[in-house]
């Protein structure tokens, strides 16, 4: 059997959402879509990226948000609201710093277009290579080991 080699995401989603599934331990992406947390994998992972820093506010955030790793091969949904039933995936988040995307926008691979650096993002979900994740997430981790 070939083992399936680590995968690195990238989801989107205002930071007030982002910290509040942190508490919670858990990612959803898409506004609560299965498909995108399918594609993801127990030992892959997840690092989220903030536009805002409150969902419906025009406040902005640009910052990575969150680093974690998938915990296992789970889907699920959650009764939110009588009309919100989004899914869910387990996370288990790394303690790391919010860390401003504007200094590595140069060095990362999967932004084509330097100038129209937010494009990527707004798909709300998306694979990146391991260099871009280990510069993103280098500087999320960095006050570990200062």
């Amino acid at each position: 059997m070939i083992k399936r080699s680590t995968k690195y995401w990238i989801l989107v989603a205002s930071k007030d959402h982002v910290k509040n599934g942190i508490a919670q331990g858990i990612a959803q992406a898409c506004h609560g879509k299965a498909a995108p947390l399918k594609r993801m994998k127990k030992g892959d992972f997840v690092i989220y990226y903030s536009g805002k820093q409150t969902l419906g506010r025009p406040d902005k955030c640009q910052e990575f948000t969150a680093l974690g790793k998938v915990i296992d091969d789970e889907i699920y949904q959650f009764q939110v609201s009588e009309d919100f039933c989004p899914t869910r995936r387990n996370i288990a988040f790394l303690e790391s710093q919010d860390t401003s995307i504007l200094p590595l926008i140069a060095d990362l691979v999967f932004i084509n277009n330097k100038k129209s650096w937010g494009y990527p993002f707004r798909f709300g979900f998306f694979e990146i290579n391991q260099h871009d994740f280990d510069l993103i997430s280098s500087k999320m981790l960095q006050h570990q080991y200062a």
